[in-house]
C-alpha cells in the first residue's frame, strides 16, 4: 500500500505588526521587521498560505511534514498565531515539524516561542532532536538546524551531538527495512545554498547519510523548487526541496509550491511518485510535475 506524505516549508505567516519589532526589542529583530514592511510583506501572502493548507488537507495526504520558518522574526505574539495555523492543518500526530532560522531568529524564551510547537516535534516520550516518528513502513526523523545567528546570518548548525543521534537512527531504521525520511530545514548537502545561509556541518552531515543511508531528506529555506540526486553505502538517495509556503508568483523566487510524495516498496526497492501542486496565481494550485523515482542504483 502507497504512503503519501505532504511537504511544504517556509510558511512566513503575516501580516507582521511593526510593534513585535518594539515590544519584543533586539536589534537583528528590529531590523528583520524593517525588511519585511520595505519588502518581504510584499512577497508573502497569508492568504496564498491558507491556500496551500487547503489544498494539502483536500490531497489527504497520510502524513504531513513542515520544515520550518512559520514565523518571521521570532516575536513571541507569533509564535501563536503559527501554531493555531498549524493546527487547522492537524495535529501532532498528523503533522511533523522541523524548526527555521526564522523560527529561532533571536534568542527567545523558549516557553514562550518554539515550545508551542512541541506536539509537532516529538517522538513520543523522547522530546530532543533527533525526533523519530514511526508512520507505518516509514521512519520520519526530524532534525533542529535553527539558532540564532548574528544580523546578516542565516545559517545553520546540527552539532556532533545531533548528528551522532542521527547515524544510531539511521542505522537502525535501515536494519528494520523502513523507508528513513529526514526533514530539516537548511539544505542538507554542501554548495546548495550561499555561505552565509548554508548549514555550517553540511560536511559532516553529508558523510552521515552516505555511511549509513537514507531514502529522502526534505528541506526548505531557499525558497525554490530543487531535486538533488545522491549515492549512499546503501542506494540512491533522493533530497527535495520546495518554495515558501505563501510566496506570490512574479518573485525572485519561485511562485508557492508543495509536494506530495507517493511511498511504495517493490521487491526489496523504495519507488516514489513525486507530483509537485504550484500555486496558479488564480486562488487554486494545480499539479505542475510527477516524477517516478527510485531507489535503487541506475543501472550500469
Amino acid at each position: 500500500m502507497q504512503f503519501r506524505l505532504a511537504h511544504f516549508s517556509d510558511v512566513h505567516l503575516g501580516p507582521l505588526p511593526l510593534s513585535a519589532a518594539f515590544r519584543d526589542f533586539a536589534p537583528k529583530r528590529l531590523v528583520g521587521a524593517g525588511s519585511w514592511h520595505l519588502n518581504r510583506r510584499r512577497q508573502y501572502s497569508a492568504q496564498i498560505a491558507q491556500q496551500l493548507r487547503d489544498d494539502i488537507k483536500r490531497a489527504a495526504a497520510d502524513h504531513v511534514a513542515c520544515t520550518g520558518d512559520l514565523v518571521n522574526l521570532s516575536a513571541y505574539d507569533e509564535f501563536p498565531r503559527a501554531r493555531d495555523w498549524l493546527m487547522q492543518l492537524g495535529d501532532g500526530e498528523q503533522v511533523s515539524l522541523c524548526p527555521g532560522n526564522h523560527d529561532a531568529y533571536v534568542k527567545v524564551d523558549a516557553a514562550r516561542a518554539l515550545d508551542l510547537f512541541q506536539p509537532y516535534m516529538t517522538g513520543g516520550r523522547d522530546q530532543a532532536f533527533p525526533f523519530l516518528r514511526l508512520k507505518r513502513n516509514v521512519a520520519v526523523i526530524g532534525l533542529n538546524s535553527a539558532l540564532p545567528r548574528p544580523i546578516g546570518k542565516a545559517s545553520g548548525e546540527l552539532g556532533r551531538k545531533q548528528i551522532n543521534a542521527l547515524a544510531a537512527l539511521l542505522e537502525d531504521m535501515g536494519a528494520r527495512g523502513f523507508c528513513r525520511v529526514v526533514l530539516i530545514h537548511h539544505p542538507p548537502l554542501v554548495g546548495l545554498a550561499q555561505p552565509r545561509k548554508a548549514l555550517t556541518d553540511a560536511h559532516e552531515l553529508s558523510d552521515v547519510l552516505h555511511n549509513k543511508g537514507v531514502e529522502l531528506v526534505l528541506h526548505g529555506h531557499n525558497h525554490d523548487t530543487m531535486h538533488n540526486v545522491f549515492k549512499t553505502a546503501k542506494g540512491t538517495a533522493h533530497v527535495f526541496g520546495v518554495p515558501s509556503a505563501s510566496m506570490r508568483p512574479g518573485q525572485a523566487h519561485d511562485a508557492a509550491a508543495w509536494n506530495l510524495y507517493g511511498i511504495t516498496r517493490n521487491k526489496g526497492v523504495w519507488q516514489y511518485d513525486v507530483e509537485t501542486r504550484v500555486f496558479d496565481g488564480q486562488g487554486g494550485f494545480t499539479s505542475s510535475a510527477f516524477q517516478q523515482l527510485t531507489s535503487a542504483e541506475p543501472a550500469a
